[in-house]
């Protein structure tokens, strides 16, 4: 079984069906990026594999086990294995940049304060950002930020990075310093689940890309088929219609 097993799963808001059936695999160390309109259900997907979202339906399988969703003990433990980073920093702005990197492994996992700062030192010199270790997230750009919470979501030692839209909310001239981060992760067998409107980088670094679309994954395939030669209109008309804007 891969790391990542997505099986037949649904969700809904109220009275609007959001995910329909969506199955999706990831082997370890695979980067799948999901691509499609917005409203797709794309952020959706992501919400539910970590919990944030219950599913109502299908299944979720993390390294062969199987992921209940509605137990608190089995949530608690899918996150000692799966992180996730929002396209909104969400830092806490009365912590300095190494508090809010230690602040889960210390308070959550009861790791020591003096081996949380440790690895927290090493995953900031990893993501450019071990000189701002003092700094307060107001005193940072938005790039700054974004590096940092990618730090944060390492800080736990997970196998599962969910990445989802982390460039939309920043200044253009801040998008590629992300990038260049989570560029790279792609080396250190971490498995990858991207939720991406920059085209090119999805090009670049999946193994896999999906095209969703009202909620369904329309089609799977490798970047270059799904960017040069995919076999749905669906996916023609989007891949046609982004890369005329690029």
């Amino acid at each position: 079984m891969r790391h990542l097993e997505i099986t037949d799963i649904s969700s809904s808001y109220g009275d609007q069906q959001v995910l329909r059936g969506v199955s999706l695999g990831a082997d370890k160390g695979e980067v799948v990026s999901l691509i499609g309109p917005s409203g797709s259900g794309k952020s959706t997907l992501l919400r539910v594999l970590v919990g944030l979202t219950p599913p109502t339906a299908g299944e979720v399988f993390v390294a062969g086990e199987r992921v209940d969703y509605s137990s608190n003990a089995a949530l608690k433990a899918l996150r000692n294995h799966m992180s996730i980073v929002f396209q909104q920093y969400n830092l806490f702005q009365n912590m300095n940049v190494l508090d809010n990197v230690t602040v889960s492994p210390v308070k959550v996992r009861k790791e020591s304060r003096a081996g949380a700062e440790e690895r927290a030192r090493v995953l900031l010199e990893k993501v450019g950002m071990q000189d701002k270790e003092k700094a307060y997230p107001e005193e940072l750009s938005g790039g700054q930020q974004q590096r940092v919470a990618i730090a944060r979501a390492l800080a736990t030692k997970p196998e599962i990075l969910l990445l989802d839209e982390v460039t939309s909310a920043l200044d253009p001239e801040r998008v590629n310093e992300v990038l260049d981060t989570i560029r790279s992760l792609t080396n250190e067998g971490i498995t990858m689940v991207i939720v991406s409107h920059e085209m090119s980088f999805v090009r670049e670094v999946s193994t896999r890309v999906a095209m969703m679309d009202e909620g369904r994954i329309v089609e799977t395939g490798t970047p270059e088929q799904i960017f040069t030669s995919p076999t749905e209109e669906r996916t023609r008309d989007f891949v046609s219609k982004i890369l005329a804007h690029r």
